[in-house]
């Protein structure tokens, strides 16, 4: 089974920003632990702050892979773009959050990737990617 953790925005700095919101851990580390945890499965992963490049990735596995995992990050909340090449391609895509994004600010309450996601698992940390990971699995 081949799986893609596509992260947006500003997930680079897991660890160091906004800890009690994201935890210290970095997503390098974590990334390494769920890799050790999963050998069944070819486990990569892509980040981007930059929104066509997300699109550009989702495009190029989405026709491919077995599944996707994707925390757009704040572009969850703006980016018609990616919601478009989330229903565009056939590869199902769990939709990840490390927040709880509905306890947040209003403007994170929408999701223009929710309606063509397969699921959506937010509010776990770091374990909401696990938890995505799994489903895929069931």
């Amino acid at each position: 089974m081949k799986i893609i953790i596509i992260n947006g925005p500003n997930l680079n700095l897991l660890g160091k920003r906004e800890t009690q919101i994201y935890g210290d851990q970095s997503f390098e580390e974590f990334f390494l632990m769920i890799k050790q945890k999963f050998p069944q499965v070819t486990l990569s992963a892509f980040q981007s702050n930059i929104e066509g490049e997300l699109i550009d990735k989702l495009q190029e596995v989405g026709f491919s892979y077995d599944g996707i995992i994707l925390n757009a990050a704040a572009y969850t909340h703006t980016s018609v773009g990616i919601g478009d090449a989330v229903k565009a391609i056939e590869t199902p895509v769990v939709e990840v959050h490390i927040s709880n994004t509905l306890s947040r600010e209003e403007f994170r309450h929408q999701s223009y990737i929710a309606a063509h996601a397969k699921g959506i698992i937010q509010g776990f940390g770091l374990q909401s990617y696990e938890l995505a990971l799994q489903s895929f699995l069931a």
